[in-house]
This record gives structure tokens, C-alpha cells and sequence, in this order.
């Protein structure tokens, strides 16, 4: 007896009511599948693309290990991370191999069902790879060999994929003392596919985060600025923007707990940046200069162009115990209230009228959305508001957003879609999801008469590409 297949209709995530599935069909097929995907913000390793040799790695490497969409939710049914292969900070040793990492996902994919992570998998399985048949305890290494056999072949070489996934462009997430060594590759390569770096200064910035004063240092060595005040610190990051946008950037990313933005004196900030070199920085003078680093950072993409994002609303790292072992990034972020119009305030009166500076803030405080975010983008020129986020990515999660901000803010103070993704070949998948999504809330317009078809056409196209082009200067 055959093991059972997939269940992935053409007509899959629009409504039940038959009007409305055929609208949002139309919408998909016609104007929003054929489109490329742009991938203004995520994660991919630019490792993948250095050279035309690199593979997307085993099953476990492709699909579990990378994303802690996935092993967040094994994790917190008892699975420990050391059993799925995920790297230690401390030493722990973990589990090698990775058929025995992949038998025990497979065991447990029933916990993925009704979620927008099991969507993602059965898409990657079936569209990308072909697997027609249902992963399981029993299926797990049978679909385990057809996996590596195919990821060893020339057409599933992430630069094949890259090509195949129609990719315009895809820009990584890149910490202010990286080197970039991957992506000048890329370029010195001649390879035609589009990578682009995104500076995020936030291992610099963050006064309090562990090895900080490292991180400056090499940070002073890889710009050619000796750094012991704040005016030599910032022409360091400035010269790393100029850096990171030589090699391709069109955007900063900035994230934080506090988003209390204000600016002070430059002798005060070179106090509280001489503090924290002895080490005496207090969680209060960290808050204040992160506000005044934005307000920093503001000014500079005003000068230089580069979009600037701001992620907040996110308890990064609340798992103390798995971050001491594990380190950051590990599925252990946690949603908390948040408040901008305040916080934002003493930012947005300085710059946000300034036509030259793009502000996409994302949050995960859906409260804020209707409340603070949609008025707010719907004033300040410059500001833009990010797709749902993290936890916010899902059906529901992105329905509501659209529900929350357009009314009041409009779909063109939003910034489009990003994947946000660690895992390359759930690309597509990602993107696949939240165009039907969004043609399914177009054709609820249609029916009830508030948007008419020319128009729907028109906001799917921006919604699944022309929006995220614009925003992020793509």
C-alpha cells in the first residue's frame, strides 16, 4: 500500500465562500505567481552563493538545524537542542548525525499541522524537491535519501535554486564586524545572481552585550580608526556603512528591547561610552545610548541613503539557561508590549519629516498596530511599517496586520513582503504563503465593493513585489 501523499491544492489558503476562492485565484495566477520574489530582509548564509561548488547541505542542514522556526517547536515538546544538531556556545556536544536528527523531526512533524511552518516544509518537500509522499517516522529516511542524492545534483546547487526560485535579489543580515568575505566572493566570482549585505550594528551599539568591548576593537581594526572616544567610534561606523555599501547595501537593520530615542550632548555621550569601556556602563546609560544611536544611525542613512529598519518588540534571548548554552537565535525570542508613539517621538520630530530617510519598523506587539503604528506611518513621510514579523508571519497573523494598518495608514506606507528566513530553500515557500494570503484579502474587497478588480491587480502586484522594490531602493 502506497504511503499517503501530500495534500497541496492549487486553491489552497483562499476562503470557503466560492466568489470569493475564484477572485483570489484569479489575483494569484495572474499577477502575483508569475512575479519574481524580492528578498529585502533575511538571514541565508551568504556562504551558499561564494562559489558554484557550495551545496544547500544534508537534509538536517537544509531544514532543521538553520531555522529555529522548526526546532523552537520540537524544543518545546521536551526535544533537546543538543539531540537536533544545534551548535553550542559552551561546549555541550551534540548530536553528529544527521539521519538520527531527521528521524526524530519526522517522528514529530505532526506537531507542525495548522501551522504556517508545516506549510512551509510540505511546500519545500513537494515543489522544490518533489517528494510526494507525506513525511513520517516510517517515511523518514527513505525521503532522507532521496533528499541528499538530490541535493548532490548541479540543478539543486543553491546558485541553481537562486535561478530557479526566480530570485531578483536576496540581502543578508550582516553584523557591523563582519568581514564580508563571502559576498566579495560572490562579486569576484562573476556570478550574475544578486546578494547584497545589510549592516546591522547591533554588536557595536549594545553596550551591555557580552564581548562589546571586543567587538569595538575589531571593529576599530577593520576600519583604520583607532577608537577610544565617541567621535572616533562614530566615523568607524560610518566608514563601515560606506563599506557594506560599496559591496551592494541599501539598508541598516537595528533591534533592541528599549526604543526610547533621544539625543544628548556629545561630551555626555562620550562618557557614557568611556563608562562602558572600563566596564561600568549601568542598564540605564545602555538604554540612552541605543536612543541616542538610533537618532545617530537616522542621520547617516539620511546621508547616505540607506534604509533603515528597526525590529522591536521582541525579549530576545528570554531562555536564559539556552542561551548560555546555545547562544542567541535560538527560537527563544518572546513578544512583549511595546509603546512608539513616545519612544519614537523625539526621532520622528528630528528626521521624519525629512523625505530622504526610510524608517520600516517592524514589531511584534500586534496591540500597537491599529493603536500607534498605522497613524504614525500614515503621517510621517518618512516612515514606513514592516510586514508582520516572527510570530505574526502566519495566516492569521498576516491577515490581521492587513485588517489593522491599511485603513489607516494605506497599503503604500507598508514596505511588502520579506521572508526573514535562515533556511534558503524555504524561500519560496514563505513568499508563496503570503501572496495567497493576500490575494484571498483582496477578493474580500472585491466582494464587498472596495476595491474593484483593475485596482485589486494592481495593489497584488505592489503587495507581492513592487512595494518591497521601492522601500528598500531594490
Amino acid at each position: 500500500m502506497a504511503n499517503p501523499a501530500w495534500y497541496l491544492p492549487a486553491d489552497r489558503i483562499f476562503g470557503p465562500d466560492p466568489a470569493q476562492r475564484r477572485i483570489a485565484q484569479e489575483l494569484y495566477e495572474q499577477t502575483a505567481a508569475p512575479l519574481p520574489l524580492v528578498c529585502p530582509h533575511g538571514h541565508v548564509d551568504p556562504r551558499l552563493f561564494s562559489n558554484e561548488s557550495a551545496t544547500v547541505g544534508t537534509p538536517a542542514e537544509m531544514l532543521i538545524i538553520p531555522d529555529h522556526y522548526v526546532f523552537r517547536m520540537l524544543y518545546s515538546q521536551g526535544i533537546p537542542l543538543e539531540a537536533l544538531g544545534i551548535p553550542s556556545v559552551d561546549g555541550t556536544p551534540v548530536e553528529q548525525d544527521h539521519r538520527k536528527i531527521w528521524q526524530i523531526f519526522a517522528d514529530n512533524f505532526f506537531l507542525f499541522r495548522a501551522t504556517p511552518t508545516g506549510f512551509w516544509l510540505m511546500f519545500v518537500l513537494k515543489e522544490v524537491f518533489g517528494i510526494d509522499e507525506k513525511l513520517s517516522g516510517k517515511t523518514a529516511q527513505s525521503i532522507y535519501d532521496q533528499l541528499a542524492a538530490k541535493a548532490c545534483l548541479p540543478e539543486f546547487g543553491p546558485r541553481a535554486l537562486f535561478k530557479r526560485f526566480h530570485i531578483e535579489v536576496l540581502c543578508t543580515t550582516d553584523y557591523a564586524t563582519e568581514s564580508l568575505q563571502h559576498h566579495q566572493a560572490i562579486r569576484d566570482s562573476g556570478w550574475d545572481g544578486t546578494i547584497r549585505p545589510t549592516f546591522r550594528p547591533d554588536d557595536v551599539i549594545h553596550l551591555l552585550r557580552p564581548g562589546w568591548r571586543e567587538k569595538v576593537r575589531v571593529l576599530g581594526e577593520i576600519t583604520g580608526v583607532e577608537i577610544g572616544s565617541f567621535s572616533s567610534f562614530i566615523q568607524a561606523i560610518e566608514n563601515r556603512r560606506a563599506f557594506f555599501k560599496k559591496l551592494g547595501a541599501t539598508a541598516t537593520d537595528h533591534d533592541g528591547i528599549t526604543l526610547r530615542t533621544g539625543e544628548f550632548a556629545p561630551q555626555e555621550a562620550d562618557l557614557i561610552f568611556q563608562r562602558a569601556f572600563q566596564g561600568q556602563a549601568s542598564p540605564e546609560d545602555a538604554e540612552r545610548f541605543l536612543g541616542h544611536m538610533l537618532m545617530e544611525e537616522a542621520r547617516m542613512s539620511i546621508e547616505d541613503g540607506l534604509v533603515m529598519q528597526v525590529h522591536f518588540g521582541s525579549h530576545r534571548n528570554h531562555n536564559q539557561p539556552l542561551y548560555d548554552r546555545f547562544g542567541p537565535d535560538r527560537g527563544c525570542d518572546i513578544p512583549f508590549q511595546a509603546e512608539f508613539t513616545r519612544n519614537l517621538r523625539p526621532l520622528l520630530n528630528r528626521y521624519g519629516n525629512d523625505p530622504h530617510l526610510t524608517l520600516v519598523v517592524f514589531t511584534l506587539d500586534e496591540s500597537t498596530y491599529s493603536r500607534e503604528l498605522a497613524p504614525l506611518a500614515g503621517h510621517y513621510p518618512a516612515l514606513k511599517l514592516g510586514p508582520a514579523w516572527w510570530f505574526n508571519d502566519s495566516i492569521q497573523g498576516m491577515i490581521r496586520y492587513r485588517e489593522h494598518v491599511v485603513e489607516t495608514a494605506g497599503l503604500y506606507n507598508t514596505a511588502g513582503f520579506n521572508d526573514d528566513t535562515r533556511s534558503f530553500v524555504s524561500i519560496p515557500a514563505r513568499h508563496d504563503l503570503a501572496r495567497r494570503v493576500d490575494a484571498n484579502w483582496l477578493a474580500g474587497l472585491v466582494l464587498r465593493g472596495i476595491a474593484d478588480m483593475e485596482d485589486a491587480h494592481a495593489m497584488m502586484y505592489d503587495m507581492a513585489y513592487g512595494l518591497a522594490k521601492k522601500t528598500y531602493k531594490l
